[in-house]
């Protein structure tokens, strides 16, 4: 799968060192973490700390800049990117897991548009992600490569959101209550007075739904 989009893998941010981490990458899980619409690698990695620690931590930097900041695609009508930039975003995320070499189980916990980036991922290649944790994001309009077999698979999912938040349209969340259930084991939470964000209750949940799924 061949992408004009690249992972800029100094941007990666580890929560293992460098000369730690193939050993790590080995024997623990592996846990991408994808940030939000003009936001930044350091952003969701802030939460290392609160996360399984048995997990490896990678928290990858979107591709294209936006501002201060930068975005897995281009910014559109909120809710509805383009299919063909989501897709080419996976593309460049899945060419960068192949250089990681993980052996073990492979998580994927996105915010906003990052998750909306989790779900796209596993209608990519889902046999790639033991898990994948969608917060305050979205499904992408449109189908995808491995959309039938998910529906057969049902991989495991976390979708956490707050039902007044101001920032996902309702159509976009109505199009994800809808494609959830027939395409993942799906968990989810409604966190009332969170708005676009995550909140500890949340990471616990999170937590809890890791544990049980990525094997920590």
């Amino acid at each position: 799968m061949s992408s004009s989009l690249a992972i800029d893998p100094s941007a990666v941010v580890w929560s293992v060192a460098e000369a730690e981490r193939a050993e790590a990458l080995a024997s623990r899980p592996l846990l991408v973490l994808l940030h939000g619409r003009g936001s930044h690698e350091n952003d969701l990695f802030a939460l290392a700390p609160l996360l399984p620690p048995r997990a490896v931590i990678a928290s990858v930097r979107a591709p294209l800049a936006l501002g201060d900041g930068f975005t897995w695609f281009p910014v559109g009508e909120p809710g509805l990117p383009s299919l063909v930039a989501a897709d080419a975003a996976v593309s460049a995320l899945l060419e960068w897991l192949d250089t990681v070499l993980a052996t073990g189980p492979v998580g994927v916990l996105g915010f906003s548009q990052g998750g909306a980036m989790a779900l796209h991922l596993a209608r990519h290649a889902p046999e790639r992600f033991a898990a994948s944790v969608n917060l305050a994001g979205f499904v992408v309009q449109g189908e995808a490569p491995a959309d039938e077999r998910l529906q057969a698979l049902r991989p495991p999912v976390f979708w956490g959101r707050d039902a007044a938040d101001p920032v996902i349209p309702q159509s976009a969340v109505e199009r994800t209550a809808a494609w959830l259930p027939a395409h993942s084991t799906l968990t989810t939470r409604v966190y009332s007075g969170i708005g676009h964000s995550i909140s500890r209750e949340e990471l616990d949940d999170v937590n809890e739904f890791l544990a049980a799924n990525l094997m920590l």
